[in-house]
């Protein structure tokens, strides 16, 4: 079968990241994931889709293994398709403190790593393969409000998201023929989000808000939020705001 599409995405075994791999699950397609996990259930699915699917086993918290799994995934990655997908969706919103308790310098690390790091190391090798095959290229980096907005105990989580946003906004500047695009996805109802309501009030003085949305049924579900991204990403205009928000579209 033609491939058409190959589409990365990080952080897929769980969340936003998982919808997202299931909504690219087309004939055509060459979706590599990656996660800590194997995910037997999305194997099975994308064979039933007719869409070749490659799930790669690493943690990205871990600068090192993010190296070689740049190198990996671009080693392999199929010429002649129409589109090229680079999803950046793994994230940590950890460690939650306050910035005068925060000293855990492996958790910060580790934070950068996942959020920043991991991410950059991705473009790069993604940049340097697809480039020269002059098909259409996008890059989607799944961002938070967070990163736009101050919210005390998040130092970790605002610091790496800003630092995403703007890390975005110097790849558009300096015109590599990709599209690209920071994204806030809104607030879905994900593990990030229980592990934001099980925080201590005196860590995340905010956690009251979150758990009214949750107990609200404020929350968006992980597929809904991924089907609205997705047809996102197949806009004509994508790339013309390279800071956006999905609550923007419907």
């Amino acid at each position: 079968m033609e491939i058409t599409t190959v589409a990365i995405v990080t952080g897929a075994s769980r969340g936003l990241g998982h919808a997202l791999a299931r909504g690219l699950l087309q004939p055509g397609t060459q979706l590599v994931t990656v996660s800590r996990s194997h995910d037997e259930a999305l194997a099975q699915q994308a064979a039933q889709a007719g869409c070749n699917v490659q799930q790669i086993q690493s943690d990205l918290a871990n600068p090192a293994a993010a190296e070689r799994l740049a190198a990996q995934i671009v080693a392999n990655l199929p010429a002649g398709a129409q589109r090229y997908l680079l999803i950046n969706n793994a994230g940590t919103v950890g460690p939650i403190s306050q910035t005068d308790q925060l000293s855990d310098a492996a958790a910060i690390t580790a934070a950068f790593s996942l959020n920043v790091t991991s991410v950059m190391l991705l473009t790069t090798a993604f940049l340097q393969t697809v480039k020269p095959l002059g098909a259409d290229c996008r890059i989607l980096n799944i961002s938070s409000g967070a990163g736009r907005n101050p919210t005390a105990g998040w130092g970790v989580y605002c610091a790496t998201k800003a630092a995403l946003d703007h890390y975005t906004r110097v790849l558009h500047a300096e015109e590599h023929g990709v599209r690209i695009v920071s994204l806030a996805p809104g607030v879905i109802d994900t593990g990030m989000q229980q592990t934001i309501r099980s925080s201590d009030v005196h860590d995340f003085p905010n956690v009251a808000r979150f758990t009214q949305l949750h107990d609200e049924g404020r929350l968006t579900s992980p597929d809904e939020t991924a089907a609205r991204i997705l047809r996102y990403i197949d806009r004509d205009d994508f790339g013309s705001n390279v800071l956006d928000d999905i609550r923007n579209y419907a």
